[in-house]
């Protein structure tokens, strides 16, 4: 891209801390909890994640759009995130597959970005400060009004968000004569999930957040399955019904991350909001029922409390993040019931924990022989 005069843009966080940028060229002011995400790759798919809706998005890759994009490349119907910030924009881009340039990318989704922040200081400012509301704006010349504005957002916390990325109405994917029926309850569910039931033989019904289990039911499902999504999840009190109704009758039944928090919530166990949370591609996990180590895939901001998931006798601890000791698994010990707070399906990687939707295929198996 030739040279061009490029506007003045800025951050302002909630305790009025101030970054300064450029536009990338969408002009605007959009407002979100700022979070950071570490991954070197798959940029078109943490924008398009629906866990990230809401939030202002800080990558800690230098560089951000030279290999453009891929319209295959999408985990949603669009981009969810609500902004914007790096380090490096490239405007210029390079892969034999690529189907434009990300900055006409987000011209079409109308996506604030601003670029030239000083985004190792703003991460660092972050992982001592925590996850805090934020705007981002190339209208810069009144902070004032701009601190009025932020503090009209909403906190996180508390915070039900699953209803404005979930599916209107159900729909269908796979092979409708598939071997096994999966009902998905779609509290903000990533495309690749549901791509993993499909190639393990499985033909997926999903369902929009606030289904009840009988509309599930009704299906004759062999198997059924919550998602990830943004968000709180104490909120999501018709999700919990569901798992808690899934769960009484020893249905088979998988959660990831937001959908792990609510089988937890619906167990008893309480869930809080993390200082700043796990987003990247290099979180590592250990199993503890094999004692592997996996690197996994991550994003969310709110974690199931240990201490209640330990003292509780129905509920065993699978997996441990082992940065922070927090819970990453769990499964029921008498029930068909397990769940993760990281994401198997991660797309474009790593894949070490696909083998989580082959257990839940085996668990499907075990009850329809």
């Amino acid at each position: 891209m030739k040279y061009q005069q490029r506007k003045k843009a800025l951050v302002l966080l909630a305790d009025g801390t101030i970054f300064h940028g450029k536009s990338v060229g969408i002009e605007g002011t959009v407002t979100g909890e700022i979070c950071f995400n570490t991954g070197m790759t798959g940029y078109q798919e943490i924008f398009t994640d629906p866990s990230y809706f809401g939030q202002i998005m800080v990558t800690t890759n230098a560089h951000i759009g030279n290999y453009g994009v891929n319209d295959n490349e999408v985990e949603s119907d669009g981009i969810k995130i609500s902004g914007l910030i790096v380090r490096n924009f490239s405007f210029e881009h390079s892969r034999v597959d690529s189907d434009g340039n990300l900055k006409d990318w987000f011209v079409k989704h109308n996506l604030v970005a601003i670029s030239d922040v000083d985004t190792r200081a703003l991460v660092s400012y972050i992982r001592d400060n925590g996850a805090m509301n934020a705007i981002i704006t190339t209208e810069t010349d009144n902070i004032e009004d701009l601190k009025a504005q932020l503090s009209k957002v909403p906190s996180m916390e508390g915070l039900e968000l699953a209803s404005k990325v979930s599916t209107k109405e159900p729909y269908f994917v796979g092979d409708e004569n598939a071997k096994y029926k999966i009902a998905a309850l779609d509290i903000g569910i990533k495309k690749n999930i549901i791509r993993n039931f499909v190639k393990r033989g499985a033909y997926v019904k999903v369902y929009p957040y606030n289904s009840s289990f009988e509309d599930l039911q009704s299906w004759n499902p062999d198997g059924y399955f919550i998602s990830n999504g943004p968000g709180d999840p104490e909120p999501l009190i018709d999700a919990q019904a569901v798992a808690k109704e899934i769960i009484k009758r020893d249905l088979p039944l998988f959660g990831i991350c937001l959908g792990h928090q609510v089988i937890a919530l619906a167990n008893g166990i309480s869930t809080y909001k993390m200082h700043n949370g796990h987003r990247g591609i290099n979180h590592p996990v250990k199993n503890l029922l094999t004692g592997k180590g996996e690197i996994t895939s991550q994003n969310h901001g709110f974690a199931i409390n240990r201490e209640e998931t330990e003292a509780n006798k129905d509920v065993e601890i699978t997996h441990l993040h082992l940065n922070d000791q927090t819970v990453a698994g769990i499964r029921l010990k008498d029930k068909n019931c397990f769940s993760v707070q990281y994401h198997p399906e991660a797309n474009p990687g790593p894949h070490d924990s696909e083998y989580l939707f082959d257990q839940f295929i085996e668990n499907i198996k075990k009850t329809t022989v």
